[in-house]
């Protein structure tokens, strides 16, 4: 593991050279702070005080001395909290958020916090005070988002682990970009107490890590039943890892989507795909070819849900500081005031009527789901900023395209990188499952990566 770099082997790696006394916790900790201090785009805002003295001290546990950092939504006691935006400006909250605490209690060492899009509104990582996120592989380019610095700093393999939040695909879009593992989990699997909202029905805790058993160990390690948040279904603690072993065998089906030529997906992206299910074909898996939904209006109703349940949040704030919005994040909040309340309850009534024809179309008999990750190149940052307020939020509309209908449908989705597009950056894919079906993207995640290296690709310096 180098100095500069950071960490080059995956978390679980890490954790058993900790636990056969090969590196420590605190050497750890050390070669991760001297690695932030030295990147100009570390993806970090704030550093904890004290993250040594923590290191030594940590738990024993499946994540023992492993370094992991929080996107700035999630409440630490005491500590500042600032969610990306003006409005929270030197805010300390009261709570910790449930899945810090359990990080800790497994071992982890929280690092501090991280760059986010304002009020986690921005699936390219922008942010108009902080400045935009910047793709650890080429600083021009975006980190996608709203998890900006979580895709940042896990890409630069400054750290083994970050907590993001997806509501729309702000956890699979960075690890896309950046090229690194993301898991969205099962819709109200995770606990959300201590956790800034964006749109409770759509809002998703999870992780962004360098593999897909690094995420199954993350999620391991805060899923059970919370008595803090009322809306968390996990009825007991689950072991992800359990299983994961487990070749794919024909036995397994994975769908895979009938693309039509108007499919908003390019050539090369279709290239990159094409090869990946090829890959899981010689997993031994069977591979069922499917017709998708018209998943432009699912992600549409569920932009109907999102701004409608934003301006639900910000409505008070919008009224009394509107001016300290960045103007991309006050334009998205107030179009959510002007939803009539009806079209925001038949948007929740059609949830699941629109699940249940979607697994039937989709997952008919099948255990899993292949979509893109991306439909198109990583852009530049200039290039998403290059029009007008309109035009720029249609664009990243198209960005989470292929995103956004999964958090309406609340299903799990693992995204896993998949190669490099002819401008040198990474792409991926979605691996989704059914409901509570985290087990089998893991495993089918977990062989994919087996078999490539593209997980293990590391950014230049």
């Amino acid at each position: 593991m180098s100095a500069k770099r950071g960490l080059d082997c995956s978390m679980t790696d890490l954790t058993d050279a900790i636990r056969g006394r090969a590196t420590s916790g605190e050497q750890v900790v050390d070669q991760c702070l001297d690695a932030i201090a030295t990147r100009e785009h570390s993806g970090f805002v704030r550093l904890r005080e004290g993250v040594r003295g923590n290191a030594a001290q940590a738990k024993a546990g499946p994540l023992h001395g492993i370094p992991f950092a929080r996107k700035d939504m999630y409440f630490r006691a005491g500590e500042l909290c600032e969610c990306g935006s003006r409005i929270l400006a030197g805010h300390r909250p009261e709570q910790t958020a449930t899945v810090v605490t359990r990080l800790e209690a497994a071992g982890g060492v929280d690092l501090g916090a991280l760059h986010m899009a304002e009020f986690a509104m921005s699936p390219t990582g922008l942010n108009e005070h902080l400045g935009p996120g910047r793709n650890p592989w080429s600083a021009q380019h975006v980190s996608g988002g709203s998890s900006s610095g979580s895709g940042m700093a896990v890409g630069g393999r400054l750290v083994s682990a970050a907590l993001g939040s997806d509501t729309g695909g702000s956890i699979r879009l960075p690890a896309a970009i950046c090229g690194v593992t993301g898991i969205k989990p099962t819709q109200n699997l995770v606990s959300v107490h201590g956790v800034m909202p964006l749109s409770p029905s759509l809002d998703c805790v999870g992780f962004l890590a360098q593999t897909a058993r690094d995420c199954a160990r993350l999620l391991s390690a805060v899923v059970g039943p919370d008595p803090l948040d009322p809306s968390c279904i996990a009825t007991e603690t689950q072991d992800y890892e359990a299983g994961i072993e487990c070749r794919p065998g024909a036995d397994v089906k994975i769908a895979v989507p009938i693309f039509g030529d108007d499919a908003l997906l390019t050539t090369e992206v279709r290239t990159l795909l094409d090869a990946a299910i090829a890959t899981l074909s010689a997993t031994g898996a069977t591979i069922v070819p499917v017709t998708l939904p018209d998943l432009g209006e699912i992600g549409d109703l569920a932009n109907v849900v999102s701004a409608s349940e934003a301006a639900a949040t910000h409505r008070a704030w919008l009224a009394q500081r509107g001016d300290e919005y960045g103007a991309q994040v006050r334009r998205r909040i107030e179009r959510g005031l002007l939803y009539p309340a009806v079209r925001y309850i038949e948007a929740l009534r059609m949830r699941p009527i629109l699940l249940q024809r979607f697994l039937q179309q989709c997952l008919p008999g099948t255990d899993a789901l292949i979509l893109p990750t991306l439909p198109f190149a990583v852009p530049t940052i200039a290039e998403t900023l290059a029009g007008t307020l309109a035009e720029n939020e249609r664009a990243f509309g198209q960005l989470s395209f292929w995103t956004r209908a999964i958090n309406y449908l609340g299903l799990p989705g693992l995204a896993v990188p998949i190669g490099f597009t002819q401008n040198g950056l990474p792409n991926g894919m979605q691996i989704i499952g059914r409901p509570l079906g985290e087990k089998m993207v893991f495993r089918i995640g977990h062989h994919y990566q087996q078999l490539t290296d593209w997980h293990a690709r590391i950014p230049p310096l």
